[in-house]
């Protein structure tokens, strides 16, 4: 069992900052990459951000130069730091992982059940 949470979401003013947490926990031997995606109503679900585990990291141009995306291994969990934030970054924002269960090579992908950001104008 692989539970991934997330937490930090809220209402912001536009121009604001916010920073989202994904923990992941239960019978985890390795996490390799992780992300984030949005999903605004009546919207297609969106990808934000990845980051692999040698750090390497990518965004989708709607963000890049204003969200960060970072992990720390020790505690199995990954960060979406937010700044600038405008209205159209309101969504429900869900994380992923691809979690090794054994020292394999084979992962899973699971993913979080979302936190809602909303930001005001």
């Amino acid at each position: 069992q692989v539970q991934l949470v997330e937490s930090g979401g809220g209402l912001v003013q536009a121009g604001g900052s916010l920073r989202l947490s994904c923990a992941a926990s239960g019978s985890i031997f390795s996490i390799g990459a992780m992300g984030w995606y949005r999903q605004a109503p009546g919207k297609q679900r969106e990808w934000v951000a990845t980051i692999t585990e040698r750090d390497a990291t990518s965004y989708a141009d709607s963000v890049k130069g204003r969200f960060t995306i970072s992990r720390d291994n020790a505690k199995n969990t990954v960060y979406l730091q937010m700044n600038s934030l405008n209205p159209e970054d309101t969504a429900v924002y869900l994380c992923n992982a691809n979690v090794r269960l054994t020292a394999s090579l084979v992962s899973f992908l699971y993913w979080g059940q979302g936190t809602q950001v909303t930001v005001s104008s």
